[in-house]
């Protein structure tokens, strides 16, 4: 066997291996054994297949692939040996030639690798960011604080809409009549509740159902029908308001308090204050991390100025993707995908250099927050610990969902890790200003 590396253009590279039948011709011989073995050819015992029959029914086929494969291992043992780091995969080179597997004994298989560029990144307090953290002002406390509440409230009848009441109306269109449909004021916009302000109990007006509610499946529970019955309704109605009620917050009394912090960790209306004001600005926290996330890949990407084997790159995409996508689609997208990929080079340099490491405790906590948030959504706050536990282990044991997991907590790691080397200020901004530098990137 003989390998022979060739340059091409800058961190990109060929191996050409050649191998002959002393290389692979004993993986050949015990594939044919086997296929023998197997074989269910009329007029044959099985096992009974002469030799000479399964080497021309299936030789070419096995030699082709025993030849491919001696070829394919001799490249990962070369790379091994010689500590040479690629990007993405090896591929099968362009330059391949044909191969004569009837006749042949010795094969030239020609493949192509992308070389990974040497990172020389210095680090220090002369690398200036700036970390943004959203100022709490009084709205987001009190929309914040009324949907809090919102959980332990109570809908109470109501004179007169004002903003965002839920109705009862009666619906009719001559052919069909509704009593006692919902209509939630609190899903709609400022201007699609308009019409209702203002308006009491007995007022009555012309709507048409599809706009007042685009969606079919809202659509088919106002009217109190499947989804499938509302082609042929008539979506002109006359709206009937037959009553009114608004949400009321909960009365901030010693049993609410013993009922929405059952650990007795908020007592009273200022801690509740506080408590608030502590949710919000965890939750900004995410917002702010992930902003500062992307400002430093992209000061360290520019910075660490890596010379990526592109056209190697998009090569690679199109091979693995097998035809998916064209090499157009991936030029398209490529500039996306080329940053992203460095960043993640990045990642795998600091991980190595720092020895930063994710244990399975971590993991596990952040697939229970995970669970935790998802089994709020569906209106369980408070989830027992024993079922967040279980859900995390099943998170986790997903290939997919469990990689996620741990490439998150290693991006987190390297931040922190990257953001002890340099110099950060906190830099306190508006909500608007804050949405103005994320779109911005």
């Amino acid at each position: 066997m003989k390998i022979v590396r060739e340059q091409r253009e800058e961190n990109n590279s060929l191996l050409k291996v050649t191998v002959g039948e002393e290389d692979y011709g004993q993986a050949v011989e015990k594939e044919l054994r086997e296929y023998r073995r197997k074989a269910n050819i009329p007029g044959f015992r099985p096992g009974m297949v002469p030799m000479g029959l399964v080497k021309k029914m299936y030789g070419k086929g096995v030699l082709a692939e025993q030849a491919y494969r001696t070829a394919s291992n001799s490249v990962f043992e070369y790379l091994q040996k010689e500590n040479i780091d690629y990007l993405g995969d090896v591929i099968p080179s362009e330059e391949q030639g044909d191969f004569d597997f009837e006749n042949g004994k010795e094969f030239e298989f020609v493949f192509e690798i992308g070389e990974a560029p040497e990172i020389k990144l210095e680090l220090s307090d002369k690398d200036k960011l700036t970390y943004s953290k959203i100022k709490v002002d009084k709205k987001m406390h009190d929309d914040y604080r009324a949907n809090y509440l919102r959980q332990y409230g109570r809908l109470v009848d109501a004179d007169e809409v004002t903003s965002d009441e839920a109705l009862s109306v009666t619906l009719d269109n001559g052919e069909m009549n509704v009593a006692d449909a919902y209509v939630g004021l609190i899903s709609m916009s400022e201007e699609e509740r308009k019409p209702f302000i203002g308006k009491k109990v007995g007022f009555k007006t012309e709507v048409n159902v599809n706009e007042l509610y685009k969606n079919p499946s809202q659509r088919a529970a106002v009217l109190q029908v499947k989804e499938n019955e509302l082609e042929g309704i008539k979506p002109e109605f006359t709206l009937e308001i037959t009553k009114i009620r608004k949400f009321a917050e909960p009365e901030l009394n010693e049993e609410f308090f013993k009922t929405a912090f059952p650990g007795g960790e908020v007592k009273d209306e200022a801690g509740l204050d506080k408590f608030i004001d502590a949710r919000i600005e965890s939750e900004l926290r995410r917002e702010s991390d992930y902003l500062f996330t992307l400002q430093l890949r992209d000061y360290l990407v520019q910075k660490a100025g890596l010379k990526m084997p592109e056209a190697f790159l998009k090569r690679w995409l199109y091979t693995i993707n097998e035809g998916k996508f064209s090499m157009e689609d991936i030029d398209k997208d490529f500039d996306q995908f080329l940053k992203m990929f460095t960043w993640n080079y990045l990642q795998k340099h600091f991980i190595k250099q720092d020895n930063i490491t994710v244990t399975k405790d971590e993991a596990l906590a952040e697939a229970k927050a995970l669970a935790a948030a998802q089994f709020a959504q569906y209106g369980m706050p408070s989830a027992p610990e024993d079922m967040l536990a279980g859900y995390a282990e099943k998170i986790l044991a997903d290939k997919d969902q469990g990689q996620k997991i741990y490439e998150k907590l290693y991006e987190v790691k390297v931040v922190e890790d990257v953001k002890s080397k340099i110099k950060v200020t906190e830099k306190a901004v508006s909500a608007d200003d804050f949405a103005k530098l994320a779109k911005a990137l």
